[in-house]
């Protein structure tokens, strides 16, 4: 990778200079990245909601009505 520093009069790098093309493949790993990520929240939610199930099955807790439910959107 081609990477240019731009510094101030002090020598502090500020400011970076790389090609197009490694900026754009950067742009796309953040983007599967957050892809990951979303996937990730995806399957925790949805693993709280199969406990919560398990756990009105059990007859631990005692699940609103979908009724409620609906209403809290």
């Amino acid at each position: 990778m081609d990477i240019q520093y731009i510094t101030d009069k002090k020598g502090k790098k500020n400011a970076v200079l790389l090609p197009l093309s490694e900026w754009e493949n950067i742009q796309k790993e953040l983007k599967e990245l957050e892809k990951l990520r979303d996937k990730k929240q995806y399957i925790l939610e949805l693993k709280e909601a199969i406990d919560e199930v398990s756990l009105a099955k059990e007859g631990k807790i005692k699940l609103q009505s979908a009724k409620d439910f609906l209403n809290e959107l």
